[in-house]
C-alpha cells in the first residue's frame, strides 16, 4: 500500500525489451535506502517488485498486461518518473489509500497557471467518472490529489508549488498520458450496495 505523497523523481536508466514484457532500469537515492529484493515501489503510481539493485540504479519487470494498461509504455531513457516506498505502519498517512493498481490512463487536456498554483484538466475513460466527486481523492502517477471539479470524461486538480516542483505533474504538457487511480473505498462502497439490506440484522 501507498500515500500518494513522492518521495522523490527518479530517472529511467534502461529499457530492455524482453518480448512480452520490459525490464525497467530506474537511477534513485531515496527509495533505495532500506530498499530490499522483492520490496515494492510505485513507479508513476504503478507498484512494481524489486528484482536487482546495482548501486543506484534498481530494476523491475513489467509485464505486458502492465505495459497495456498504463503509461508505462513507450517509456525511455532519460524520463523522470515519480517514486514511492510502500508505506508502512510506523508512518503518517498524508495522502490517502493508494494500492499502486492502475484503473485507467488518462491524458493531460489543458494547463491554466494562476500566481500559487496551477490547474490542470485531465480527461478520463467515462468508466471511472463514477467514482469521482468534488473534494474527492484520485491518484494521478502515482500522486495524491483531491479533486476540484469531477465531469463525465473529464476532471480538474490545483497543483500547488511543492507539487509541481517535486512530481512529474510540473513538466507534463497537454496530450501527455498520465496513470489514474480511483479511491478504492468509493469501489468497495459500490460493490456492497446491491447487498444492503439483505444482511443478518434484517432476519
Amino acid at each position: 500500500m501507498f500515500t500518494g505523497i513522492v518521495e522523490e523523481l527518479g530517472t529511467v536508466a534502461a529499457v530492455e525489451d524482453q518480448g512480452d514484457a520490459i525490464r525497467l532500469g530506474i537511477r534513485a537515492t531515496t527509495v533505495l535506502e532500506d530498499v530490499g529484493l522483492g520490496d515494492s515501489i510505485a513507479v508513476n503510481g504503478c507498484c512494481l517488485t524489486v528484482t536487482t539493485v546495482d548501486g543506484e540504479v534498481w530494476t523491475a519487470d513489467v509485464m505486458q498486461e502492465t505495459l497495456d494498461k498504463t503509461s508505462l509504455y513507450g517509456v525511455r531513457p532519460g524520463d523522470r518518473v515519480n517514486l514511492e516506498r510502500a508505506v508502512t505502519a510506523d508512518k503518517r498517512l498524508g495522502g490517502h489509500i493508494v494500492q499502486g493498481h492502475v484503473d485507467g490512463v488518462g491524458e493531460v487536456v489543458s494547463r491554466t497557471p494562476s500566481e500559487h498554483w496551477e490547474v490542470v484538466e485531465i480527461s478520463m475513460p467515462t468508466a471511472l467518472s463514477r467514482y469521482l466527486v468534488d473534494k474527492g481523492s484520485i491518484t494521478v502517477d502515482g500522486v495524491s490529489l483531491t479533486v476540484v471539479e469531477a465531469g463525465d470524461d473529464r476532471f480538474t486538480i490545483s497543483l500547488i508549488p511543492e507539487t509541481l516542483a517535486r512530481t512529474t505533474l510540473g513538466t507534463r504538457r497537454p496530450g501527455d498520458r498520465v496513470n489514474l487511480e480511483v479511491d478504492v473505498i468509493a469501489k468497495y462502497v459500490e460493490r456492497l450496495l446491491p447487498y444492503s439490506g439483505t444482511g443478518a440484522s434484517d432476519a
